[in-house]
């Protein structure tokens, strides 16, 4: 009888934690926090809405990763937080705070779920007002 208590508690633990489980790829926040364009890869979508610093534009993954490098070749990373996350239906979303050398900066990523997993389909980075 204990046996059986044991594991449907742990059954039921195991359930929770999945059911519970972040649907913001943990990979994106460490990209964030090595300022690394290249580990944002497999979360592109194919096409990325990009708002860095007051320019628009849609891009495909590999233009996105590009502009993403810029911007870290121009900002190097001192740290990263996530200040707020979020889901509604098939979409996720996390807003932080991007410290780098010459600033701190507002980063708002979205995702779209496809097929089970989520990728960006908008990155938003803005200086932040101090």
């Amino acid at each position: 009888m204990g046996k059986r208590i044991l594991l449907l508690l742990t059954g039921l633990f195991v359930w929770l934690t999945l059911a519970c489980a972040q649907d913001i790829p943990v990979g994106v926040v460490v990209a964030f926090k090595k300022g690394n364009p290249q580990e944002f890869d497999r979360y592109l979508g194919e096409q990325v809405d990009l708002i860095i610093q007051g320019e628009t534009a849609s891009a495909d993954k590999a233009s996105a990763r590009g502009a993403l490098a810029a911007f870290f070749r121009d900002n190097q990373v001192k740290g990263f937080e996530v200040n707020h996350e979020g889901k509604r239906g098939e979409s996720s979303f996390i807003v932080g705070t991007l410290r780098t050398v010459k600033g701190v900066f507002r980063v708002n990523c979205f995702f779209r779920r496809i097929q089970n997993k989520y990728y960006i389909h908008q990155i938003r980075i803005e200086k932040a007002e101090q």
